[in-house]
């Protein structure tokens, strides 16, 4: 059991890493969660601080995922209760993801999971993470909205899973796969003030991606 802990708590404080609040405070002085959406994910950073620190902001969150899963999960300083590789790489990814959301180092207040799961699940299976975000760029370049995108790619996980082991033999683990059909319900929860805002119409759009719009704009002064 002290193995399985030290995964689980390592897991925890790399996922509660404060990457956007660190970098808020770094480059303006501010902290991030009192601008914009109030919230301290990559999504935030990206629009407070800019593309170039939102980049920054959602790569390091991505890793903190990936380095949970990969690394972390590997950590064997004592038997394990269990030989299941892929339900401990969850529960590392899983840990990271709450790490992430409910940070230990900014009053338990942190992103809403999306970065560090998606880490997580390039760690577990990265051809359903490419699908994955490939129904993301879709849904977000046709509404602008990267709540729904976000959603959109948290439902589409377990679907697309279950193609690949069925339909294309690609032995998805069963672990990953029941865990698959529970994500989405996390990521749903973590986006519940989102979807009061989409139900007003009042919910935040990306104006298909903020690099275009100042593209845009750069080449009108011009």
């Amino acid at each position: 059991m002290i193995s399985l802990l030290s995964i689980l708590i390592l897991s925890y404080l790399v996922g509660s890493i404060p990457t956007s609040i660190i970098v808020s405070k770094i480059l303006k002085g501010i902290d991030i969660r009192d601008y914009g959406s109030g919230n301290a994910g990559g999504t935030n950073a990206f629009r407070v601080l800019g593309w170039k620190a939102g980049i920054f902001v959602m790569l390091i969150d991505i890793a903190k995922g990936t380095f949970a899963t990969v690394v972390i999960s590997k950590i064997h300083i004592d038997a394990l209760p269990f030989d299941n590789s892929t339900l401990i790489m969850i529960l590392a990814g899983v840990c990271a993801i709450l790490g992430h959301t409910y940070t230990i180092f900014a009053g338990f207040k942190g992103g809403k999971g999306v970065g560090t799961g998606a880490g997580m699940l390039i760690g577990l299976f990265p051809i359903a993470f490419l699908i994955c975000l490939i129904v993301f760029a879709i849904i977000l370049f046709s509404t602008g909205i990267v709540s729904v995108s976000s959603m959109a790619a948290a439902i589409s996980l377990p679907i697309v899973l279950i193609i690949l082991d069925n339909l294309f033999s690609k032995n998805v683990d069963t672990t990953l796969t029941i865990f698959s059909i529970i994500i989405p319900f996390f990521i749903i929860f973590t986006h519940r003030s989102n979807i009061k805002r989409l139900i007003k119409g009042e919910e935040n759009s990306f104006d298909k991606i903020m690099i275009f719009r100042r593209k845009k704009a750069k080449s009108t002064e011009k």
